[in-house]
């Protein structure tokens, strides 16, 4: 406890922490993490231990250095670190009441529904409230099947990543999170994201078996797939898809929401609004987990004769909501999803020019916003690549679903200086001779 305390370790105290926390995590948390993480090897003294943020846009470590955040948390930075408007709408919520008692009306609950309502797509006017991206999912397909339980059937697409708990699980892609768990949820199929004939014949099949398609449920832009961008026709002819089938759109902004891409939610870059929208990650402004499926009147309304079908002990609670309402207050009034557009536009032109040259290795580097990614020829390249990065202050890392492609996602709020140091490490981590041997050993 004297530990929480402090605000700064002495160097006995950093070392102390550091062998501390490797051993729990090899004997109490999961010994694969070591191997996974590129900031730990073989000796204990070499693991990177985060210890505090260093500002906006950057971690400090027990040690003192300090690290450009990239990775953002998968996300959840969008506003910055201890953002202080945040910190003290949640400090304030916490010294007048932490949570609430499940039973009298709570009003920031109201509030932030109605914020949202004024927020997101025209038609979404009512919101569940839930302490993640899974937890959301999971609501909007219950809500799905629940809205016509005649028509069962869900449709998600390949690379795309929704969670992992039964039900997100079972509409996400990857072989590897399934197995080991046994039969997922029936009712649920995969098509290739970014293809409407695919998604035409599924739907077309499932209707003449008598399975018709109740929902497609779809990331704007996949994220854990490998930040996989659609053409521009392909989220409305999805939305137009749905219509014509009767199915309802649910779009997974877990990742995408809250300003990340250049617009509030990545589905305004196409002119699509759905039937149902998750949203997490950002949503608490990196100080609390808040998450929160909005959709239509009509599909809520199954809820209305009977609120306690779906709920949450600690979702919607005061500390959430207040870090939510302030959330969407500082994206609003510092222009945020306007700054990740602009320097979206500035940092993959300065990925791109990094890469050049480096086509051996580099296969793509694209991007929408600040929600970026370098595509690698194979996985150990990429791995080499982000661990390069950490040694010149700079955290990334890859997508769960595609370890090839290293995400670059830092906060909304990071500086031109920060993005133009970013975008020059990038380049002499590509320059470094041993990452074209790699490729070439392996290749």
């Amino acid at each position: 406890m004297d530990l929480i305390e402090k605000s700064d370790v002495t160097p006995a105290e950093a070392q102390w922490i550091t062998r501390e926390t490797v051993d729990s995590f090899r004997n109490h948390v999961n010994p694969g993490f070591l191997e996974y993480r590129k900031a730990t090897d073989a000796r204990d003294a070499g693991a990177v231990v985060e210890w505090a943020d260093a500002g906006l846009n950057s971690y400090r470590d027990v040690n003192g250095r300090t690290y450009i955040d990239c990775l953002g948390g998968f996300g959840i930075f969008n506003v910055g670190h201890r953002n202080p408007k945040v910190v003290k709408a949640v400090g304030d919520q916490l010294r007048r009441q932490p949570l609430h008692s499940q039973d009298l009306l709570d009003p920031l609950r109201a509030m932030l529904a109605k914020a949202l309502a004024m927020l997101t797509p025209e038609g979404l006017e009512f919101s569940f409230f839930c302490n993640s991206g899974t937890e959301a999912v999971e609501g909007a397909l219950k809500l799905a099947r629940a809205y016509d339980p005649a028509k069962q059937t869900i449709v998600a697409a390949t690379k795309g990543f929704h969670g992992k708990s039964y039900g997100s699980l079972s509409a996400s892609a990857k072989a590897e999170f399934r197995r080991p768990f046994g039969p997922m949820l029936p009712n649920i199929e995969h098509v290739p994201f970014n293809d409407l004939l695919a998604l035409r014949d599924m739907m077309t099949s499932c209707k003449a078996v008598g399975e018709d398609v109740g929902a497609v449920l779809l990331e704007p832009i996949q994220g854990e797939g490998g930040v996989n961008i659609p053409g521009d026709e392909y989220l409305p002819g999805v939305r137009a898809l749905c219509d014509e089938f009767g199915a309802l759109l649910i779009l997974d902004e877990v990742q995408t929401g809250m300003g990340r891409t250049g617009k509030m939610f990545a589905c305004e870059h196409y002119g699509v609004a759905p039937d149902l929208m998750c949203l997490a990650k950002a949503f608490g402004g990196g100080v609390v987990p808040a998450g929160a499926v909005v959709g239509r009147r009509e599909i809520f309304a199954r809820l209305f004769d009977n609120p306690f079908l779906h709920t949450s002990t600690f979702g919607g609670n005061p500390l959430a909501c207040a870090a939510a309402l302030s959330t969407i207050n500082v994206l609003i009034e510092d222009r945020l999803p306007q700054r990740a557009a602009v320097l979206g536009e500035r940092m993959l032109a300065g990925l791109r020019e990094a890469a050049a040259g480096h086509e051996a290795i580099v296969v793509d580097v694209r991007g929408k916003g600040l929600m970026m990614a370098l595509e690698f020829c194979d996985h150990q390249t990429g791995y080499e690549f982000a661990k390069r990065m950490l040694d010149r202050g700079v955290l990334v890392s890859g997508t769960l679903v595609n370890a090839r492609t290293i995400r670059v996602e830092p906060p909304l709020t990071i500086t031109e200086e920060e993005a133009d140091y970013v975008c020059a490490a990038a380049g002499q981590s590509l320059g470094e001779p041993a990452a074209v041997t790699l490729s070439r050993v392996e290749g």
